[in-house]
Formats: structure tokens, sequence, C-alpha cells
């Protein structure tokens, strides 16, 4: 099989773009608004993109609530999704209005960062708290802008659960790290590497 994006004509039920690239780690992005609302989205477009510095982006599909608070802030959490939370994660995804607590919605924990003044899910076993460095809606071939908006922010602290570590380790096999491949989210049953 060989399809040109422009034309898309894959033939299949589902686009297979989004599956080719898998697993993609779900971005739970805690944020606060300036006039103090929470929030929580689950977001499939994520991941770390350098080291040094440690920089995570998330990219939205339009303008949501998280844009709008990361925009009005500067800063927001990254809360890793094992599968003991899963379905909090799934029932936070809802459209609901701009203002609505999805903490609240979901049953969860929101604490206070650290270092940032966003929330992060306190039953989550590992959290970035995240300072915007850019915001940018990434262009294609003929310049124009795509209908996505991207947030890049560097990692200024990590929360982790101890009941994680094992050996000096953090061990993802124990974490449970949710993933999304194609069109299912699946709980990755990964395997202990001792």
């Amino acid at each position: 099989m060989f399809y040109t994006t422009d034309t898309n004509r894959h033939g299949l039920a589902h686009d297979p773009f989004k599956a080719i690239v898998a697993p993609r780690p779900i971005g739970w992005i805690g944020s606060k608004g300036r006039d103090g609302s929470l929030n929580l989205s689950p977001y499939s477009f994520f991941n770390a993109v350098s080291d040094r510095p440690k920089l995570v982006m998330f990219s939205s599909a339009g303008r949501k609530d998280s844009v709008r608070n990361v925009e009005e802030t500067g800063v927001f959490t990254a809360n890793l999704v094992s599968r003991h939370i899963v379905e909090k994660m799934n029932h936070s995804s809802i459209a609901v209005p701009y203002g609505i607590n999805e903490f609240e919605l979901a049953g969860l924990t929101a604490k206070p960062g650290e270092l940032v003044d966003a929330p992060y899910v306190a039953e989550a076993f590992a959290v970035l708290e995240c300072r915007v460095t850019e915001i940018l809606q990434p262009k294609g071939l003929d310049g124009e802008a795509s209908e996505n908006i991207m947030v890049i922010g560097q990692v200024v602290g990590i929360h982790i659960d101890e009941t994680i570590i094992r050996d000096g380790r953090l061990d993802m096999a124990l974490a449970r790290p949710v993933a999304r491949m194609g069109i299912w989210i699946i709980a990755r049953a990964a395997t202990s590497s001792r």
C-alpha cells in the first residue's frame, strides 16, 4: 500500500498516520487559569523533546482550555497516566465549559505545584512541573499554519512516587504507563527488566 497525504486515499476505516507513530504517551496536562479555575486534560500528541534542557511538548487541536491557561500563566504540569487511574483520565477528557474543574469531575485530588502555579494529580506516580518556553502553530510545506497549537515547556521540578522505584531505578512495570496506539488507548503491560 502507498498513498499520498495530500489525497489521503488509503481506503482504511481510520487514517493510519497516528497509528504509525506509536505508542504515544498521554500528556495529562494540569493548568490553572488567571481566574483561578483548574483544568485537567489528556493529550495524545505529547512527548519529551530534549534532555538538556529538559523539555516536553503537548499539541492541542485548536485553542482549548489548557492552551488558554498556559498562555495566561506560562506554566503547566504533565502527569503520568498509569493503569490504576486510566478510567479517571478518560473521564477528564469530556468536553465541558471553561471553568469546570475536571479534577473534581474525575474524582481526583488537585495539588498545587511546588515551583509552578499549576495543579497536578496527587494520584499520579510521576509529575513534571513545567514553565512554558514556546507556544507556536507548526507550519506545513505550503507555509500555512496547522490547526494545532504546540506548547513547549521546560521541566523545572519532578515528583516521583517512591513505590515505583526499585533497585535505584524507576520501574515502569510498576508504573504501568498508558499510551495511545492508533485509535485505541492501551495500558502497556511492561515486564520488569530484572
